[in-house]
């Protein structure tokens, strides 16, 4: 974004990969922070932009009917500025549909039938477990601590260890390359390039992946808690459907290495991947469009 005209310059992964590497002149800003609004004059500028972008390439409508994804921990204030934001940008109407149903929907589960449904979406902002059985939501847990609290943690040990900053794109291809759950592992190193924070000159360090496992293992660690507490919650009735079918991990959290296996060893119940774990929410809203008449029931309205 200009940061004087406040014109939208670029979004999405344009906008991403000029994070840190822009003049004064220019602001990298994330208008959404732990999947709520965070700055709700930037999120309508972004969903315009999205809006005109779409018109542009030939495929716009004039009055779209819009569904968002939603923690399931978002206050009504939250969901209401989430609301308002689409609105602003000439929608037809706004549906909003709790995030791990967009998760499961995405991820192939039958949602609509009654059986159990058990779903952790690892996200950027938040981390949302939820049993989904017959279209609605049985119990659930969101907890503010994702992808984007991981790269964070790494970034501020880089700091404390080796007094070197790095940036969060760095930080985000240590975490994909050796972020570790709390399980041995056959030890990994990279280097990594940043800034000394006494002499201010760039500076090479090799870091390993068991540093970064020890790093972020609180935050894995919240995650594990967060699905104990969901799983406790669970109606007697759905607990052995989801000791046969299992638990699907989706958002990229859950490409951590050996997520699976350290999850499964821990709450003694099968960890599946999602086919299209980065995806699946995506995937799920946009398929959630086919049976738009039943999302009042899936939104939990």
């Amino acid at each position: 974004m200009d940061a004087h005209t406040k014109d939208v310059l670029a979004i999405g992964t344009e906008a991403k990969n000029m994070i840190g590497k822009t003049p004064a002149s220019i602001v990298a800003i994330r208008p959404m922070r732990d999947g709520v609004i965070a700055d709700f004059d930037i999120t309508s500028g972004l969903l315009r932009e999205i809006m005109r972008r779409i018109n542009a390439s030939g495929g716009g409508f004039k009055k779209p009917k819009v569904v968002v994804c939603t923690p399931t921990g978002a206050t009504s204030v939250e969901r209401r500025a989430i609301s308002d934001a689409v609105s602003s940008m000439g929608a037809r109407s706004v549906v909003l549909i709790e995030e791990p149903v967009a998760a499961a929907i995405g991820a192939e589960l039958p949602v609509d039938e009654p059986i159990a449904n058990t779903i952790v979406d690892i996200g950027g902002g938040t981390t949302e477990i939820a049993i989904i059985s017959y279209g609605g939501v049985v119990s659930s847990t969101s907890i503010r601590t994702g992808g984007d609290h991981i790269d964070e943690e790494i970034i501020a040990y880089i700091r404390k260890m080796y007094n070197v900053l790095i940036g969060e794109s760095t930080a985000e291809r240590i975490k994909m390359e050796l972020g570790y759950a709390p399980i041995p592992h056959a030890e990994a190193t990279m280097e990594i390039r940043g800034r000394d924070l006494l002499t201010g000159l760039p500076k090479v360090v090799t870091i390993s992946s068991n540093e970064i496992q020890d790093a972020i293992s609180e935050l894995l660690n919240r995650v594990l808690e967060a699905i104990r507490l969901t799983l406790e919650k669970c109606p007697a009735e759905l607990s052995g459907d989801i000791v046969d079918r299992g638990i699907i991990l989706t958002g990229g959290g859950a490409l951590i290495h050996g997520l699976q296996e350290w999850l499964t060893s821990q709450i003694d119940v099968p960890v599946h991947m999602a086919p299209n774990p980065m995806e699946s929410v995506a995937i799920g809203t946009g398929k959630s469009l086919e049976y738009i008449e039943k999302l009042d029931k899936l939104s939990g309205k």
